[in-house]
């Protein structure tokens, strides 16, 4: 059982080892890495999950075997297993459930690169759950950063290059904040390992020194992981990077990169500045205002749209802000809440995109509401997985939408002077929810069974392979869903015992 310890190491590096194979071989070869490593993943972090689960503390390892304050480490307790488990489990049904499209979608000859950029993004999104060194956070930031901004632009079409671009330009903006607010941190504290560095920031707040500077490092780090998760009003590439990327991208980069961030943003609150510092500080009224604002104007730009993809992309703004909301409520309550709703989102709305894809291959490769009319009937389990992630996006009883709502109203309860406020914004954003997403269900569901599509565009041979690996993938995100809706108190209760621990 001691050498479980080894496995969140040995995960990010088979992740970052796969990369650097995959650029050499075919298309077809770096597919069946990145499924075989993601699998990997899972088997390990499953195991960590199991070594952790009864030790009621963290573990350290040492990277190097170097000790603090000089080496770099990884730490992990009961949350960052079950974040690494869940993220991988999404990883793999995403790229399952979009892979033909690689075929399709990406220039030939450039379709392992597509998987490098999946087997980078892996790593990145473990190296940020996982590590326990502020710097190495950073740097697996910027990993992130570029992968996801390749398989934004690996389509090589004009829209795809002009999303990557915007996409760049405002997570450049995010990263240079956050570096900032890190420099700044490391000056005051002398420490870049977050248990000194908290360790430094007690003292400097015991003593009442740099009061005003530790400000601006909160302001700078929580302002620099918004813009980069998207909440709103810093949405602005959202829309045009989910629309445009490829199935895969798409699931992906709206299910776990903007997630990777805001754990990270998490972990940084709680082990190195210490919750009782950032409620103090009043940051946390900022996101939960901004939050409240994103909930709503996320879900009113949706409305507008006559595109699917934008329709769900901009939905993705309403849920950020929901998250951000439940982290500004400031209450261990709302924590919960608030990464619960990452689970719930990031598992919503893979099924979302990935089931939308197997509406669209029936409906020659439209995405506006009228080209997708009668495609449920066309396609009668992507019909139903799509109407699965719209119901509980609306927040229908036994899915996991309607339990993420119900914590953030259970733990407006606790701020009184945030709960009216709270509440209005989960009814007005509910009621939202309900007018885009069920008017897209009445949609793919017009018409008579009997009616006819022409033949699509695809490219046959993809279609074929697609039907299969999407409707495996679409089937086990329902199953997740229901999963999280019906046996919410075993997620629940790990989340809260793993806060404890993470603190």
């Amino acid at each position: 059982m001691e050498f479980f310890r080894n496995f969140p190491f040995f995960s990010i590096m088979i992740a970052m080892f796969c990369g650097i194979v995959s650029s050499a071989v075919s298309g077809k070869s770096a597919r069946r890495i990145s499924l075989a490593m993601v699998t990997g993943v899972l088997v390990l972090s499953a195991c960590t999950l199991v070594y952790v689960g009864d030790m009621g503390e963290s573990v350290t390892y040492l990277m190097g075997h170097f000790p603090a304050p000089w080496g770099n480490e990884i730490r992990f307790g009961t949350l960052e297993a079950f974040l690494a488990l869940y993220f991988s489990i999404i990883m793999l049904l995403s790229v399952l459930g979009g892979w033909s499209h690689v075929i399709t979608d990406v220039e030939a000859g450039k379709e392992n690169l597509f998987y490098v950029l999946i087997d980078m993004m892996m790593s990145s999104l473990l190296a940020m759950i996982y590590t326990n060194d502020l710097f190495t956070g950073y740097v697996f930031v910027e990993i992130n950063t570029i992968a996801a901004c390749g398989m934004i632009m690996i389509r090589q079409n004009g829209h795809g290059i002009v999303a990557a671009i915007r996409y760049m330009v405002m997570s450049l903006i995010g990263s240079g904040l956050f570096l900032i607010g890190l420099s700044l941190l490391y000056d005051i504290t002398g420490h870049l390992l977050m248990v000194p560095a908290h360790e430094a920031i007690e003292t400097v707040v015991a003593e009442g020194t740099y009061r005003v500077p530790l400000l601006v490092i909160i302001s700078l780090m929580s302002v620099g992981m918004a813009i980069k998760s998207g909440l709103y009003p810093f949405h602005s590439w959202i829309p045009e990077t989910y629309g445009y990327a490829t199935p895969t991208a798409s699931a992906v980069l709206s299910s776990l990169v903007s997630k990777g961030y805001i754990i990270l943003l998490i972990k940084i609150f709680y082990r190195v500045i210490g919750m009782d510092v950032i409620v103090s500080s009043h940051i946390l009224n900022a996101l939960f205002i901004f939050g409240i604002v994103a909930m709503v104007m996320g879900s009113l730009h949706a409305i507008m749209q006559t595109d699917c993809r934008k329709m769900i992309a901009y939905s993705s703004v309403a849920q950020i802000g929901y998250i951000y909301m439940g982290i500004g409520l400031g209450t261990k309550a709302g924590m919960v809440a608030a990464i619960f709703h990452i689970l719930t989102h990031a598992a919503t709305k893979s099924l979302l995109f990935i089931s939308a894809v197997g509406l669209y291959e029936v409906s020659d490769g439209r995405t506006d509401y009228n080209g997708l009319r009668n495609a449920a009937y066309r396609n009668r389990i992507a019909g139903i997985a799509f109407s699965v992630g719209a119901l509980s996006m609306v927040g229908f009883p036994m899915l996991s939408g309607f339990i993420s709502k119900y914590l953030f109203a259970t733990a407006a309860l606790e701020r009184p002077h945030k709960m009216l406020l709270t509440l209005l914004a989960l009814i007005i954003s509910t009621v939202l929810n309900a007018v885009y997403f069920l008017r897209q269900v009445v949609t793919i569901y017009s018409g008579r069974p009997g009616e006819s599509s022409s033949t699509s565009n695809f490219i046959k041979e993809a279609i074929s392979e697609s039907t299969f690996s999407n409707r495996f993938a679409s089937i086990a995100l329902i199953l997740l869903n229901l999963f999280l809706g019906l046996f919410s108190e075993v997620v629940i209760e790990l989340i809260s015992r793993g806060l404890e621990i993470f603190a």
